[in-house]
């Protein structure tokens, strides 16, 4: 039995982020990812939630940090991608 695929909206809700899911997705369409690579970096930012939570600011926090994994996930996809190859 296969599980149904998680929409970009499940994820932002299973790591806590639901609420910023507008802004996500603003940065997202101004430097040009596509859904794939939030849905990786959303889990890249809940990581790094568990080890470094913000102190002060969560908005602030996310912005910086939910940037900073885009590229990363971006890396990591077109990584596996060419190893796939």
């Amino acid at each position: 039995m296969s599980r149904p695929l998680l929409s970009l909206e499940d994820y932002f809700i299973h790591t806590g982020f639901y609420d910023l899911l507008p802004l996500a997705t603003q940065l997202a369409e101004e430097f040009g990812y596509a859904p794939s690579e939030m849905i990786e970096a959303v889990c890249k930012v809940y990581d790094k939630l568990k080890q470094y939570p913000p102190t002060r600011n969560r908005t602030a926090w996310f912005k910086l940090v939910f940037k900073e994994k885009l590229h990363e996930a971006r890396e990591d996809i077109l990584t596996f991608k060419a190893m796939d190859r």
